[in-house]
């Protein structure tokens, strides 16, 4: 008997499994499209055009770059820049001849050069609008969880931004952060100290047209939880803002419902957001992404200071496995375990290991080489 229900347990375990099947609706979108990424500004430096193919509707795996394609922009005084392509599908511009001016307007042009197709792609002219400066970045402390009891008090970060355009030029605005900050090993290793930075992931825009004055004020731009240790040591944060017109701010708006909707079978897809790019050989032919023209204008600031509750990723628990007493040799030492605590004295002196090398190397997680803008003074 006791088979017989074993037997019937797998059989009903077979049998769930075979009834979970993948469903994937029919649309009438094509399987591939062109996704176009692209930002020129008119600071010094490169400007960057990605060109990729979406996945069909189910597909996981990562977008397939279009590579030899022959990429080029043009302004509205008949010069032509070319791009060249550093990594597949990825296009640069040369900073030597060309950077971006405000008030003129810039078109981007597209040729696949690809045997099954050799279309041609074409941007609207965009003009750069101007942009203000940032009047200032700050940050104020947020209680996530009083301290009561056993519970131990919690802190975030929240960090705001403030900016207004007296010339009344600009009405729709868009922001980009960088974040840096530094990690320190709690033991005496090699590689203690550490920087990451992270690129922002989140969609912030804002529209004054709808008010009296084009000024900003507390624009809530960053969250940082406790749940990270970018608090732990030294914090900061570069704030590029970008001018937009209003036809890129409506694409910004949909692609930021877009991202905050869950998700359901009838929710809005990608290429519902229009893009300023099309394909002059075949007018159905949907394209999706946007090529940006903006001015650029930045700001940075440091946050160094005690926020309660912030996590601590190399925790003993986390960090120790084992501690050797006496002067015996480890077998395989900095292959499979590592030295995070060395006592040679008293005898017999002992050592503390770690399975986990990013307890015994910073640089698993980040750079040992701090940034140009990372001194001891901000």
């Amino acid at each position: 008997m006791k088979h017989i229900r074993q037997l019937l347990l797998l059989s009903l375990l077979v049998f769930d499994n075979s009834c979970i099947t993948p469903f994937i609706p029919k649309t009438n979108e094509d399987k591939e499209l062109l996704v176009v990424e692209g930002l020129i500004t008119d600071q010094p430096g490169a400007n960057t055009i990605k060109l990729s193919k979406s996945l069909p509707l189910g597909t996981r795996n990562v977008a397939t770059p279009v590579k030899g394609c022959t990429v080029t922009i043009s302004d509205d005084l008949n010069n032509t820049f070319s791009l060249s392509e550093t990594v597949a599908g990825t296009y640069v511009t040369d900073p030597s001849i060309f950077q971006g001016v405000v008030g003129r307007f810039y078109t981007l042009h597209i040729n696949i050069n690809a045997s099954d197709n050799n279309h041609n792609y074409e941007s609207d002219p965009i003009e750069m609008k101007p942009v203000p400066p940032i009047d200032s970045i700050y940050y104020q402390k947020v209680t996530i969880q009083e301290g009561s009891g056993n519970s131990a008090s919690q802190e975030g970060c929240q960090v705001y931004l403030n900016t207004h355009d007296p010339t009344n030029h600009c009405k729709f605005y868009r922001w980009e952060f960088t974040e840096t900050w530094e990690f320190i090993l709690p033991y005496t290793v090699p590689n203690k100290i550490c920087w990451i930075s992270d690129n922002s992931d989140m969609i912030n825009i804002k529209n004054t047209s709808i008010i009296a004055e084009d000024k900003i004020e507390q624009y809530p731009l960053n969250f940082i939880s406790n749940e990270t240790d970018r608090l732990r040591v030294k914090y900061s944060i570069l704030v590029n803002q970008y001018s937009l017109n209003e036809d890129e701010y409506l694409y910004w708006e949909k692609l930021q419902n877009l991202s905050e909707q869950v998700g359901g079978l009838y929710d809005m897809i990608p290429s519902a957001v229009p893009s300023n790019v099309y394909c002059l050989d075949d007018p159905n032919e949907k394209v999706q992404g946007y090529f940006s023209v903006s001015a650029r204008s930045s700001k940075r600031i440091f946050i160094r200071d005690h926020f309660a509750g912030v996590v601590n990723p190399y925790t003993d628990a986390v960090c120790i496995a084992d501690t050797i007493f006496g002067g015996a040799a480890i077998p395989n030492l900095n292959i499979w375990v590592w030295v995070i605590i060395d006592q040679p004295t008293p005898p017999p002196g002992f050592q503390v290991i770690t399975r986990t090398k990013g307890c015994y190397d910073c640089t698993v997680r980040g750079t040992n080489v701090p940034p140009d803008f990372w001194t001891e003074n901000n």
